[in-house]
This record gives structure tokens, C-alpha cells and sequence, in this order.
């Protein structure tokens, strides 16, 4: 019997994740692996409420592994959230594939030994950190620019996610409540509450 894989990907547009999911797919099953499922998503590696990492790790079986094209795409969450995502997998008996880091034994290969699991688990650990970092030190610079053209007075602010603010809409006028909306879509509820009290505003207008 075939040894079993998961892709994790967060996705951006449909065409390029589409390429990637069959690149990572294709070199999966060329190496003896069963892909079972898939599991995309748009939301932030942040966050820990992501409805397809989560059935993700409902899913996992002794023996699972899960591939990501990057492991910023299975998380940039603190250090010690990271570490207990990774502690949940490793419960579940899965272990995690990144091409180019930890990369896919062949399936006839077996289980790795004891001496390259502990240096996988080093390699991982490492990178974890490393996503964590680049996440921050973006952000710091993002930061940093925002003041700078603050000061300039060329700061014009995010512009509005009118797709995303559509969906808000949508979703509350079918019964969704605030705190759902805000956990389906990946958003704060203050955020919710601000783009419904928009909308509100906008027809009594």
C-alpha cells in the first residue's frame, strides 16, 4: 500500500495555485505517494483560525505526511504557537515535507532512521523561526514606510477590499452572525462591524 500525502497550500489566484498544486502533487506521486486531498486556503499564516488547517489535522493518520511549497505556508505564528502546530502533527503520527528543506523520502526508502528524523526536526525548528523573523522584520519595514510617508504627507492609508467588504455584506444577509463572519472570512470582528455599519449608512443615505 502506497504511503499517504496531504498538500497544504494558501493560495492567492486560481491559476498559479492550480500550477503549484500539481507540481507538488506530480513529485509526490513520482516518489511512490498516494495524494489523498488537498487543502487551500486564503487566509493569513498568522492566524490560527483556518477552517482547511484545521480539517487538515482532523484528517492526519499515523504515517500522513503533509506537503507545503514553503512552511510559511502551513504558518508564521510565534515560536511557541508554531511549535505547538508542529506538536499536534507530530501527535497525530504525520510528519511535514517542504521541497528543498525537508524534502519527500521515496516511499520504498521506509521510515527515516532515528539520526535524520532528530536533524529534521533541528532543520525544522530552524525554519520556523526563520518565517517568524522575515514575517516581523516585514512588517517592521512596512511600518517604518507608513511613518515615513506619514511625515511626507503622502500617506493615502489601505485601500478598501471591496470584494472582501461585498462578502461581509453577503454573508450577514444570510443569518451569519458577527463572530462567524469574522472566523469564515479571517477578518477581526471590529472590521465586521465596521463594513455592516458602512453598509447601514450608506442605504439611509
Amino acid at each position: 500500500m502506497k504511503p499517504i500525502a496531504r498538500i497544504y497550500q494558501r493560495v492567492s489566484t486560481e491559476s498559479q495555485d492550480l500550477t503549484r498544486q500539481h507540481s507538488l502533487r506530480a513529485e509526490a506521486e513520482a516518489k511512490g505517494y498516494q495524494v489523498v486531498a488537498t487543502y487551500s486556503e486564503k487566509a493569513s499564516g498568522t492566524s490560527e483560525q483556518r477552517p482547511e488547517l484545521q480539517r487538515m489535522l482532523a484528517d492526519l493518520n499515523k504515517g500522513d505526511i503533509i506537503i507545503a511549497e514553503h512552511l510559511d505556508r502551513i504558518t508564521r505564528l510565534p515560536m511557541d504557537k508554531a511549535e505547538a502546530l508542529m506538536a499536534q502533527i507530530e501527535a497525530k503520527g504525520a510528519k511535514v515535507s517542504v521541497p528543498g528543506l525537508i524534502d519527500l523520502p521515496k516511499a520504498e526508502e521506509g521510515m527515516t532512521g532515528i539520526v535524520i528524523d532528530a536533524m529534521q526536526a533541528m532543520l525544522l525548528k530552524m525554519a520556523l523561526y526563520q518565517c517568524r523573523a522575515d514575517y516581523e522584520t516585514r512588517r517592521e519595514r512596512q511600518r517604518q514606510g507608513i511613518e515615513v510617508a506619514k511625515a511626507k504627507g503622502t500617506y493615502k492609508g489601505r485601500k478598501p477590499d471591496t470584494v472582501a467588504n461585498a462578502k461581509i455584506v453577503e454573508l450577514r444577509a444570510i443569518g451569519y452572525t458577527i463572530a462567524k463572519i469574522a472566523d469564515t472570512l479571517n477578518v477581526s470582528e471590529s472590521q465586521v462591524k465596521l463594513i455592516l455599519k458602512k453598509e447601514k449608512a450608506e442605504k439611509s443615505a
